[in-house]
Order: structure tokens, then sequence, then C-alpha cells
């Protein structure tokens, strides 16, 4: 499948570093600087509600301790998730991002073990809050996930993610009829890039800050740049 609408620059975990990560309020920085396309990261709480956040702890971006997967939501969803904002539920960014019009591309982020779980329940959930394909993109760094998500969710789009693509990147991204290769910009090479044109594969990297580097990493073929610094890439 081809990726319409497809953003040049995605916005990485809501509003980068314009608000707390995987926040609303980070939604709504990119919405008030215009930029149309957002990524952000999907696990689930203790209670199985999938929910906005990265790292499978904590401690880094909010005022609790202890395991995403294991803090039921009431104790979940009243964490300070940065300057007052709270994690979201995954139906609440969907909501206004639809409201908005953005495109978006959201990563399945299992907890340890949950690969299969996390994805199902996304499953589950998303013809409901999302019931449109154009202008969302599913992506994981995981297979298992991938799998269901292809079992599941044929006509949505999927994106197979690595940091550095493996020599048979070609291979998965088929068996698993993804539509896009991401990586990270470090891994973005002559060869890579030559493989996913010749194959009409769009390849998307992460994570770029810098205009000069992202015009370069443009200029050479890659599809899109997820950036922490969207108000500097945004005449991109």
């Amino acid at each position: 499948m081809s990726l319409p609408r497809l953003p040049r620059i995605i916005t990485h975990r809501c509003g980068g570093s314009l608000a707390p990560e995987n926040t609303l309020a980070g939604l709504r920085a990119s919405i008030a600087g215009g930029y149309p396309g957002v990524e952000f990261d999907v696990m689930l709480s203790g209670d199985g509600t999938p929910c906005l956040i990265h790292d499978e702890t904590l401690e880094r971006t909010t005022n609790g301790h202890g395991r995403v997967a294991r803090t039921p939501d009431a104790e979940l969803f009243a964490l300070d998730a940065g300057a007052g904002e709270r994690i979201p539920r995954l139906d609440e960014a969907l909501a206004l991002c639809a409201e908005h019009g953005l495109w978006v591309n959201l990563e399945i982020k299992p907890a340890r073990g949950q690969d299969v779980r996390t994805a199902e329940t996304v499953a589950a959930h998303l013809p409901t809050l999302w019931p449109g394909t154009d202008n969302i993109l599913l992506s994981s760094f995981s297979i298992p996930a991938l799998k269901v998500l292809q079992q599941r969710l044929p006509h949505y789009r999927r994106g197979l993610l690595y940091d550095t693509p493996p020599a048979d990147w070609l291979r998965e991204l088929r068996a698993l009829e993804a539509s896009s290769l991401h990586c990270a910009a470090e891994a973005v090479s002559d060869a890579l890039l030559a493989t996913a044109s010749a194959h009409a594969v769009p390849l998307l990297c992460y994570t770029v800050n810098q205009p000069q580097a992202a015009q370069e990493l443009l200029r050479r073929g890659v599809s899109a740049i997820f950036t922490d610094r969207p108000d500097r890439l945004s005449h991109l």
C-alpha cells in the first residue's frame, strides 16, 4: 500500500520538545504550530487500557514509580506527565487528532511479554476510534505485534521499525505486507535508499533535529523525518 498524505516532517512523541512528550499538550502544540503529522507511542496500563507513553517504567516522564504494565488506571492517569499534564488514553489522543485533521503514526510500544496483547487491544479499539485508514500508519519494532495487526487490521497501513535494518529487511517487510520502513537516521545508507527506492518502499527516519541534516536526508530520498524540533524544520 502507498502512504497517502505522508507528511515530510512528523512531530516525534506528539509535540517533540515543544511540550511534555506523549501528552495532549504535545498534540496541541503541533496543532498550534501547523505541523500536520504526529507520532506517538501506545502501551497498555495495568488494567489493559491503551495509553500514550514510551518507557516501560514511569520514572523518566512522570512523577510516578514502577512499571506501566503493573500500574492500575486510577493511579496511572492521576500522575503528572510534565507541566501538570497527565498520561493520555489512546481514545483521547485519537479524538483530538481526528478533530484537527492530523496525520498519525501510532507506534505499538508493548511492555515486555505483551506484544500480542497490546496489538490485539489496539486492533479491537481502532476501527471505532479511527474508522478511516488513509491518515494513519501503525508501526512497531515488534514483529509479533505487526503480525497481529496484519491479521486483525489488514486494511490499515503498517510500518516496520528497526534501529538499523538487517540485510533481510525487505523479505520481512513483504511477509508482513508492510507499507513503510522506519529506521534511525544514522542507519540511512546509499544502499538502503537504493533498495527502498527500487521497490517503492517509503523510508522514514528518526530523530532528526537539525535543518541541514534533515534537508540532506530528504534530498537523498528519505520520504519523511521524525523530529523533536518541528519548529526548526517546518520550512522543509
